[in-house]
C-alpha cells in the first residue's frame, strides 16, 4: 500500500486493531500508535511480558480471536506471521476494513523524520541497532528508535518515541518487509541463505536486498561480504563503504585485539584515525557490528566521544548473549541465535571467554529453517563442549519436512544428545554440569526458559 493511501487512511482512524500485536515489533508499533493518539486493541495466541506492558499501558487484549473488535476498528494491522485464513484477517478482509502490513505502518511512521536508519542484514541487525541506539541515546539528540529487541537504556522497552529528526529501526528481510520502508541510510550488513520458506534461492535474496538500498539516497555497506558487493552493483547513490578485511573502504577497524572475547580496535576513516573503541561485549562478530554503528553514526553527525561512549555502555541487547544468572557455581547465559552462522560466530566468542566447558542447549527455530539448512547446522556448534538438542520450535509452521532434533543431534556427532523435554534437559544439567562452566540456551523460541527456570531454582535455595 502507498503512503498517500496510507495517509488518507490514518487522517480518518481513530481505532486500531493489531492483530499479532504480542511480537516484538508489533507491541513497539501498538505503543507508538496509543502514544499518537489512537485507540489500539489487539489479539495474540497467548500472554506474555510484552502484551502485559501493553495491557499496563491501557490496550485491551483478546486471546482469542474477536470479529466484534474488529467491526469497532477503523483499521488493522498485522504481522507477516498471520495467514489470510485467520478468523479476524478474513473477518476484516470480508467486510472491506482497511489490512495494513506491519512493514507498511512502520514506513508510514517514519515518513516524518529527517534522518532515517535503517538496519537490515540476515545477522547482527538487532545489535547493531541496539548499538546505533545507545550511541544515539548518549549524545542526546532525542532519537526515535523501534529496534527487534529490548534493551535497557530504553528502559527494557524495544521502542522509544523521541525528536522529529533521528529515526532508528530494524529493517526486517522476511517476505521483503524491509521494501515497504523509507530509509535515507540503509545499513546492510551482510546476505545469508536463511528464510528458506520464502527466499527460494540466493539470487532472489540478493535482488531483494539490491531493491532496499535503491530506496536510500544513501547506503552503508559491510564491503567484507562478496554478496553485499553485488547487491550494490547499479546502485546511484552514496555508497559508504565499511569493513575489516577490505582495503578501498571509507571506514575501517584496525589493530583489533582481545581481552577475554571482549575486543577493542582503532577506526580508521578514510585512511586518517577516527578514534579507539573498546566494546562492553564479547565476540569478534560484535567488532563490525559496532564499527557499522560507529560509521552511521558519524554520517549522522554524532560526536566520537558519544560514539565511544556509547559502544563501551552497551551490554548487549535483550536475549543476545545475555546474562540470565547462575546455578552452583555455573553461569548461565541466553542467545536469540537460530542461524548456523549465528551459531557458529556466538560459540566462537564463548569458547574465548574462559570457561571449563560450553554448553549448548539448542532448539531450531522453524522446520523449514531446519530442513533447508541442515548440512550447515550440523556443522555450526564445533566450539561447544557439550551439545544437547530440544525439540523444534515450528513458530508458524508444520513439519510437513519429516525433520527431528534428533536428526540433528545424530549428525552433528561429538556426543550430542537429544532430550524431548526442558524438564529432562534441566535434569541432565543438574546431574551433570559443574562449576566453572558456562550454559547458553539458544535459539529464537523458547528455551531462554531452561536458563531461567535453573536460575529461578538457585534463588529460592538462597533464599
Amino acid at each position: 500500500m502507498k503512503i498517500e493511501e496510507l495517509d488518507k487512511i490514518f487522517e480518518k482512524a481513530k481505532i486500531l486493531r493489531f492483530i499479532g500485536i504480542g511480537g516484538i515489533s508489533m507491541s513497539s508499533l501498538a505503543m507508538i500508535a496509543l502514544d499518537r493518539g489512537f485507540e489500539v486493541t489487539g489479539y495474540d495466541k497467548s500472554r506474555s511480558s510484552l502484551t502485559e506492558k501493553l495491557e499496563n499501558a491501557g490496550i485491551a487484549i483478546d486471546y482469542e480471536p474477536s470479529t466484534g473488535a474488529v467491526d469497532l476498528a477503523d483499521a488493522v494491522i498485522y504481522t507477516a506471521a498471520m495467514k489470510p485464513d485467520h478468523p479476524e484477517m478474513a473477518h476484516a478482509a470480508a467486510t472491506g476494513k482497511p489490512l495494513i502490513k506491519r512493514a507498511e505502518f512502520l514506513g508510514y511512521i517514519m515518513q516524518r523524520y529527517v534522518n532515517r536508519i535503517g538496519v537490515a542484514g540476515m545477522h547482527g541487525k538487532s545489535t547493531t541497532t541496539s548499538m546505533l541506539s545507545q550511541i544515539f541515546m548518549e549524545s542526546a539528540v532525542d532519537p526515535t528508535i523501534v529496534n527487534g529487541a529490548e534493551l535497557k537504556v530504553l528502559e527494557g522497552g524495544a521502542y522509544r518515541v523521541g525528536g522529529s529528526r533521528h529515526f532508528i529501526f530494524e529493517a526486517c528481510e522476511y517476505t521483503d518487509s524491509f521494501l515497504s520502508f523509507l530509509p535515507t541510510v540503509a545499513v546492510v550488513l551482510n546476505i545469508d541463505r536463511d528464510h528458506v520458506d520464502y527466499f527460494l534461492s540466493m539470487e532472489q535474496t540478493i535482488d531483494s536486498f539490491k531493491r532496499y538500498i535503491s530506496l536510500a539516497p544513501c547506503a552503508l555497506v559491510n564491503w567484507d561480504d562478496a554478496r553485499v558487493r553485488v547487491a550494490c552493483e547499479g546502485y546511484g547513490g552514496k555508497l559508504v563503504k565499511a569493513g575489516i578485511e577490505s582495503d578501498d573502504v571509507d571506514y575501517r577497524a584496525v589493530n583489533i585485539s582481545y581481552e577475554r572475547g571482549f575486543g577493542e580496535f582503532d577506526i580508521e576513516k578514510r585512511g586518517g584515525l577516527l578514534g579507539h573503541i573498546k566494546l562492553g561485549v564479547p565476540g569478534s562478530h560484535n567488532v563490525l557490528d559496532a564499527l557499522i554503528a560507529a560509521a552511521a553514526s558519524d554520517l549522522s553527525g554524532i560526536d566520537f566521544e558519544s560514539i565511544s561512549r556509547g559502544l563501551a555502555e552497551f551490554k548487549g541487547a535483550h536475549r543476545r548473549m545475555e546474562r540470565v544468572g547462575s546455578y552452583n557455581g555455573i553461569e548461565i547465559y541466553d542467545d536469540y541465535a537460530h542461524h548456523p552462522k549465528e551459531i557458529k560466530t556466538t560459540l566462537e566468542g564463548a569458547s574465548r571467554q574462559g570457561y571449563e566447558r560450553v554448553w549448548c542447549i539448542f532448539q531450531p527455530h522453524t522446520y523449514s529453517r531446519t530442513a533447508g539448512l541442515f548440512d550447515e547446522f550440523s556443522r555450526a556448534f564445533g566450539d561447544a563442549d557439550r551439545l544437547i538438542l530440544a525439540d523444534i520450535y515450528s513458530a508458524r509452521e508444520t513439519n510437513t519436512f519429516g525433520i527431528s532434533s534428533e536428526d540433528l543431534a545424530k549428525a552433528a556427532g561429538n556426543g550430542a544428545i537429544y532430550l524431548p523435554s526442558f524438564e529432562e534437559i534441566e535434569n541432565y544439567i543438574r546431574e551433570n554440569a559443574r562449576p566453572g562452566d558456562l550454559i547458553l540456551t539458544m535459539g529464537a523460541g523458547d528455551v531462554y526458559k531452561i536458563g531461567q527456570a535453573l536460575n529461578n531454582e538457585e534463588n529460592v535455595e538462597d533464599q
